[in-house]
C-alpha cells in the first residue's frame, strides 16, 4: 500500500501523541514508572476504537466503550490466574464479542477493542500489584485519549471528513489513469489485462468511497447540517458521478483501438483521461490544504479539441462507430462539468441542485435490532460465525498453554494470536510474516534502549515516540507498527522494573507460538477456500449487476432522472460486490496450488463480470433522454427486454443449462423484435448498450459453470 502523506498523518496523530505526552507527565511527576505499561496501553486501546463521528455521536461512542472495556477488563481480572474459569471466560468473551461484530462496523471495533483490553489487563498484571490497579490505569488511558480526540474535534471538526474525501479523489485519480490505458492503440491486444488492472484500482475506489460514506453518514445524522459537511457532501456526490461515468463502457475497447489506431482522437482520449485523473488528484490535494479545488483551464481545452478532432473525424460521416465515440465524448464532458461545478460546490444554487442528499444507513443502528442481525449469522455457511468459533477455539488454546506451564509474561502468545488471526488465510499469512519479522527486529533494537536510556525520563520519550509512531504506521504497514509497538513495550517493562534481557527471546518465542497458533486454525479450522468463496462472490456480483439493470431499467420506463438514495444503494452493491470479486481473486492468486482450477475461470468471471457493470453503467447515463428522443413502442418493448435481461443475470446462478439457453434464445428475439422498432439515433444507442449487456450472459454463465465443487460443504 502506497505510503500516505505525511501532514495527514501527522494530524491525525496529534491525539495520540498529546495523550500520550501527558500520561507520561503524570506518571513522571508521580514518580510511578511501573504505572506505565496499563496507562497507555489504555490509550492504544481507546485509538483501536475510535470512529468518527459528530461531536454527541463521539461522546456516545466513548460512553459505550469505556463500559465495555470496564466489562472485559474486570472479567480477566477477576478470574486471571484461576486456570480454567479464566480459560473459558476468556474463550467466552472472544466468541460473544466476534459474532457481534456481525451487526456492523461500530459494534466490530468495540468488540475487538474489549478484547484487546482485556488481553492488556493480563500483560500488565504482577502479583506485587493491588488486583484493581491495572483496570483502572487502562481505563485512565481510554479517557485520557477520548478527552484528547474530543478537543481535536472542537478544533478541527471537519478534518476526518475532508481526509475521508481527499482520499476517495486520490483513489479516483488512479481509477482514471487505468481506464486510460483502454485508449492506447498500441496496447489493444491486450486489452483483457487492462480489464483485470482496472477491476483491481476498482476495489481501491469502492474502499475510499464507502469510508468517506462512512464518515459523511454519522455527520447527517444531527438535525442542523454544516456548510462544510454540505460541500463536502456535493464533492462526495461529484465523485460517486465521475465514477459511474468512466466506470461506464458504451464500445468494445479492442475493436475501437483497431478502428482508430491511426487517428488522433484515440491519443487525445488517452491524454484527456489522464489529465482528469491528475483534476482528482488536485481535488484532493486541495481539501487537504483546506482550499477550493480551481479548475484547469488547460482542461477545458483538452476537451475541446476531442470534440474538435471528432468534427473532423465525423465530416460527412454518421456511421455507427462514430456515434459512439460521439457518447463517449459526452460522457467525458459530463466529468468535466463535474469539475467546473465544483470550484461553486458552496453557492446556494450548487446545493439546490443536489436532490436527494440522503446516504444509505451503515448498519442496524439500534441495539434491539442487534439479535435480528445475528440470528442469521449463527451456522458455519457464515463467515462471521467461523471467525469467532476459530478465534475462540485460538483463545482458549493460548491461555491453557500459559496457564498449563505457567508461563511469566506467556500472555504475548495471547496478544499475538488475537491480533494476527484475521478473518481469511491470506491476510492471516501476511499478518504471520509482518508480525514475526517487525518483533524480532523492535527486539534487537529494544536491545539498545537501556544502554541510551538509563533515565526515567528519556525512557518515557521512548514510549511517547514509538506509541505515535505506532499509530501513524497501523494502517498501511503492519510490519512497522509491530516493530514500534515492541520497542515501547520491552521500553513499558524497563520502566516497571523487568529485566529486559530476561523478557527478549522470551518476547520473540511468545510471538511465533501465537502467530503460528492463528496460522494453523485459518489452514484447517474452516478455511477459505472449503467455502467455495469465488462461486459465492460470482454469484453476489452477478445478481448484483442484475439488480442495477432493472433498476435502471425502472427509471428508464418512468423518464425519472435523480440519483435517490435507492438508486444510489443499488448502484453501489453492484460496485461493491465485484469489486469483492476483485479481492477474492487477489487473495486467491496468491495460493495458486490450492487454486489452480479456480483461477482461469474466476479470471474470466472477473473480466466479463467488469464489463457487464460498465455497460450497466453506461446505459444508466442515457436514463434522461429516452422518453425524449424515443417512440412509445420502442420504449415499452426496450423496458421489457431489458427487464428479461436483469431477470435472467439476478437467477443466472440457480439456473440449468437448457434451461439458460432457452432464456437466451427468448432474449435474443426479443432484441431482434426490438431493432425493428429502433428508428432514431437515440434507439440505436440504447439497443446496441442493451446488446452488449445481453452479450455478457453466455461467458460469464460458461465461466460460472466451469468453477469446480460447486456444492457446499458444512465442515472442514
Amino acid at each position: 500500500m502506497k505510503t500516505p502523506l505525511l501532514k495527514p498523518l501527522l494530524i491525525t496523530s496529534l491525539p495520540v501523541f498529546a495523550s500520550v505526552f501527558t500520561a507520561a507527565s503524570i506518571i513522571w511527576q508521580l514518580g510511578e514508572p511501573k504505572l506505565a505499561m496499563p496507562f497507555v496501553l489504555g490509550i492504544i486501546a481507546g485509538g483501536l476504537v475510535d470512529l468518527d463521528n459528530r461531536l454527541t455521536g463521539r461522546l456516545k461512542n466513548i460512553i459505550a466503550s469505556v463500559a465495555l472495556f470496564t466489562l472485559s477488563s474486570l472479567t480477566a481480572q477477576s478470574t486471571l490466574g484461576t486456570g480454567l474459569p479464566f480459560i473459558l471466560a476468556m474463550t467466552l468473551m472472544t466468541f460473544g464479542f466476534t459474532i457481534l461484530g456481525a451487526v456492523g462496523l461500530k459494534y466490530r471495533t468495540f468488540a475487538f477493542g474489549a478484547l484487546a483490553v482485556a488481553t492488556y489487563t493480563t500483560l500488565t498484571y504482577t502479583p506485587d500489584t493491588y488486583w484493581l490497579t491495572n483496570p483502572f490505569m487502562i481505563l485512565c488511558g481510554t479517557v485520557l485519549y477520548s478527552t484528547a480526540i474530543i478537543l481535536f474535534q472542537i478544533i478541527l471538526p471537519h478534518r476526518p471528513v475532508q481526509e475521508s474525501v481527499a482520499n476517495a479523489y486520490d483513489a479516483l485519480g488512479s481509477y482514471l489513469e487505468a481506464k486510460a490505458d483502454f485508449f492506447d492503440p498500441d496496447e489493444a491486444e491486450w486489452i483483457g489485462n487492462r480489464h483485470i488492472d482496472l477491476a483491481m484500482s476498482n476495489t481501491g475506489v469502492i474502499t475510499a468511497f464507502n469510508q468517506c460514506r462512512s464518515a459523511l453518514f454519522y455527520r447527517l445524522r444531527g438535525k442542523h447540517r454544516h456548510p462544510r459537511t454540505a460541500k463536502m457532501l456535493r464533492y462526495y456526490f461529484a465523485a460517486q458521478d465521475i465514477h459511474e461515468r468512466i466506470s461506464s463502457a458504451h464500445v468494445d475497447y479492442q475493436e475501437m483501438s483497431e478502428k482508430f489506431k491511426n487517428t488522433d482522437i484515440i491519443f487525445r482520449i488517452h491524454r484527456l483521461l489522464e489529465m482528469q485523473g491528475q483534476a482528482c488528484r488536485n481535488t484532493a490535494q486541495a481539501l487537504r490544504a483546506s482550499k477550493d479545488y480551481v479548475y484547469s483551464k488547460r482542461l477545458g481545452r483538452a476537451i475541446e479539441g476531442c470534440r474538435q478532432s471528432l468534427r473532423l473525424l465525423s465530416d460527412g460521416n454518421d456511421s455507427p462507430d462514430i456515434r459512439h465515440l460521439r457518447r463517449l465524448l459526452d460522457n467525458l464532458g459530463s466529468v468535466d462539468q463535474q469539475f467546473r461545478q465544483l470550484q461553486h460546490s458552496d453557492s446556494p444554487a450548487e446545493n439546490d441542485r443536489m436532490g436527494d442528499t440522503r446516504i444509505a444507513a451503515l448498519e442496524t443502528g439500534s441495539f434491539k435490532n442487534t439479535w435480528q442481525a445475528i440470528r442469521p449469522q449463527l451456522n458455519l455457511e457464515s463467515g462471521v460465525f467461523r471467525h469467532a468459533v476459530r478465534l475462540s477455539l485460538v483463545v482458549a488454546a493460548a491461555c491453557t498453554i500459559v496457564e498449563a506451564l505457567n508461563l511469566n509474561l506467556g500472555y504475548w502468545i495471547l496478544l499475538t494470536a488475537l491480533f494476527v488471526c484475521q478473518p481469511n488465510y491470506t491476510a492471516t499469512k501476511s499478518r504471520v510474516y509482518q508480525r514475526i519479522a517487525g518483533t524480532v527486529l523492535g527486539v534487537i533494537v529494544g536491545s539498545l534502549v537501556p544502554y541510551f536510556t538509563p533515565s526515567v525520563e528519556t525512557k518515557l520519550w521512548i514510549v511517547i515516540v514509538s506509541t505515535t509512531l505506532f499509530f501513524m504506521t497501523r494502517t498501511y504497514k503492519y510490519s512497522f507498527s509491530t516493530f514500534f509497538i515492541t520497542i515501547q513495550a520491552l521500553t513499558s517493562l524497563s520502566l516497571a522494573g523487568l529485566d529486559v534481557y530476561a523478557a527478549m527471546p522470551v518476547r520473540i518465542i511468545d510471538t511465533i507460538i501465537g502467530a503460528s497458533l492463528a496460522w494453523a486454525a485459518v489452514s484447517y479450522l474452516w478455511p477459505d477456500w472449503k467455502y467455495l468463496t469465488l462461486e459465492r462472490t460470482a454469484a453476489l456480483a452477478v445478481c448484483s449487476n442484475g439488480a442495477y439493470l432493472e433498476k435502471i431499467a425502472e427509471r428508464l420506463k418512468s423518464g425519472e432522472t435523480g440519483d435517490d438514495v435507492e438508486y444510489r444503494a443499488t448502484r453501489r452493491r453492484a460496485h461493491e460486490h465485484t469489486a469483492a470479486l476483485s479481492s477474492t481473486l487477489s487473495d486467491m492468486s496468491s495460493e495458486p496450488a490450492k487454486f489452480a482450477d479456480s483461477l482461469q475461470p474466476g479470471f474470466t468471471l472477473l473480466k466479463t463480470g467488469y464489463a457487464l457493470t460498465g455497460y450497466i453503467s453506461a446505459l444508466g447515463a442515457y436514463r434522461s433522454e429516452m422518453h425524449e428522443e424515443c417512440s412509445p413502442d420502442f420504449t415499452s418493448q426496450f423496458h421489457l427486454a431489458a427487464e428479461h435481461t436483469a431477470h435472467i443475470f439476478q437467477h443466472l446462478p440457480e439456473t440449468e443449462p437448457d434451461d439458460f439457453q432457452t432464456a437466451l434464445d427468448t432474449l435474443r428475439g426479443e432484441l431482434d423484435t426490438l431493432r425493428t422498432h429502433s428508428s432514431g439515433t437515440q434507439s440505436h444507442i440504447l439497443l446496441q448498450q442493451l446488446q452488449l449487456i445481453a452479450r455478457q450472459l453466455e461467458p460469464y454463465y460458461r465461466a460460472y459453470r466451469q468453477i469446480p465443487h460447486r456444492q457446499p460443504q458444512n465442515a472442514a
